[in-house]
């Protein structure tokens, strides 16, 4: 077998070895043979190349180097079994890493995201997720996302608008009245963990959104859709008011204001320490639990005690799921 030969100037040296230390970290412990292969260099380059790098480092205060200042390897390893493994590591260890908390919104985000139909069986997420946890600064805590029952319905949903076929489904409305709907489905959106259909009703006539949440016995016709989105005008903000809406108070950080724009807000009062109170129209009060959850910014729900409850009650369910939860075992 004859092995590939590099041909790296100073340049692509610079470069393979600013590559390599992150990759090396990343992996943990890696064969000489199989960093070659990552890389498409020879087996020699790559000892060079992990040679030169357990000779580098950054001086202490002193302008000298001392112990813990340079990298180091497990040399028994690389000289007896061909394997690379960092003991030491200095300056690309220090770069910014997600806090904690931050870590842990991004697991739950992809937790989330793999939960979807086409994300479903994909190892990436995992392994993503997996990389998130050890890149943090500390351990992230553990996350508990709601799976929810819609994916088989969003699938179909999905597969009426690309095919261009009229949806009919049983809707319940925000008085919980269930009209048999039938619709053009024209796009299909998210907001925080619920999705939305937006769509021609024939029924009432006009442009509507559908939260699939509330959509049962769903069913795509043979009827081709007598509107497409190039025949409308979708309005760029997903939910639009109603006079049947109901109004909520929310105190907020005014830099956290513009998240709540889809949701039309009457009015914004400026407050003490930099936060604002305003005044948000929803369909439901159940409604205000999902929204006020993805906020940053320690949303208080002021006004009306519904909403309030809505939101105490939504709390303890969440809190419910952890305590349910097994354990991770996994390290």
């Amino acid at each position: 077998m004859v092995e590939r030969r590099s041909s790296l100037h100073a340049t692509d040296k610079l470069a393979f070895l600013l590559s390599l230390v992150p990759y090396l970290i990343d992996r943990g412990r890696v064969g000489v043979a199989e960093a070659a292969e990552h890389f498409g260099v020879t087996v020699a380059d790559i000892r060079r190349a992990v040679e030169l790098i357990a000779v580098s480092g950054i001086p202490g205060e002193t302008s000298q180097y001392q112990h813990g200042d340079l990298f180091d390897i497990a040399w028994d390893d690389f000289e007896q079994n061909d394997v690379i493994v960092l003991t030491n590591m200095v300056a690309i260890d220090e770069s910014p890493r997600f806090s904690a908390r931050e870590a842990a919104a991004l697991i739950a985000g992809l937790q989330y995201l793999s939960s979807l139909p086409e994300n479903a069986d994909r190892g990436t997420i995992a392994s993503l997720m997996s990389k998130l946890a050890r890149g943090a600064s500390s351990e992230p805590s553990q996350v508990a996302v709601d799976q929810r029952d819609t994916d088989d319905l969003l699938s179909l949903v999905s597969l009426a608008v690309s095919q261009g076929r009229q949806l009919e489904f049983d809707y319940s409305g925000v008085r919980g009245v269930v009209e048999r709907r039938r619709v053009d489905p024209l796009r299909v959106e998210s907001a925080d963990a619920d999705w939305y259909l937006r769509g021609y009703d024939h029924l009432r006539e006009a442009l509507r959104t559908f939260r699939l949440d509330r959509i049962a016995r769903p069913a795509i016709t043979d009827a081709p859709i007598a509107y497409r989105a190039a025949d409308v005008v979708l309005p760029d903000m997903l939910f639009e008011g109603s006079p049947d809406d109901e109004t909520v108070t929310i105190d907020i950080d005014a830099a956290a204001a513009a998240l709540l724009a889809d949701y039309a807000p009457d009015e914004i009062e400026p407050l003490d320490d930099g936060r604002c109170r305003m005044r948000v129209r929803v369909g439901q009060f159940g409604t205000v639990a999902r929204l006020v959850a993805g906020l940053p910014g320690d949303p208080i729900v002021i006004a009306p005690d519904a909403a309030r409850a809505a939101v105490s009650d939504w709390a303890a369910r969440a809190l419910a799921l952890y305590e349910q939860a097994p354990p991770d075992d996994s390290p």
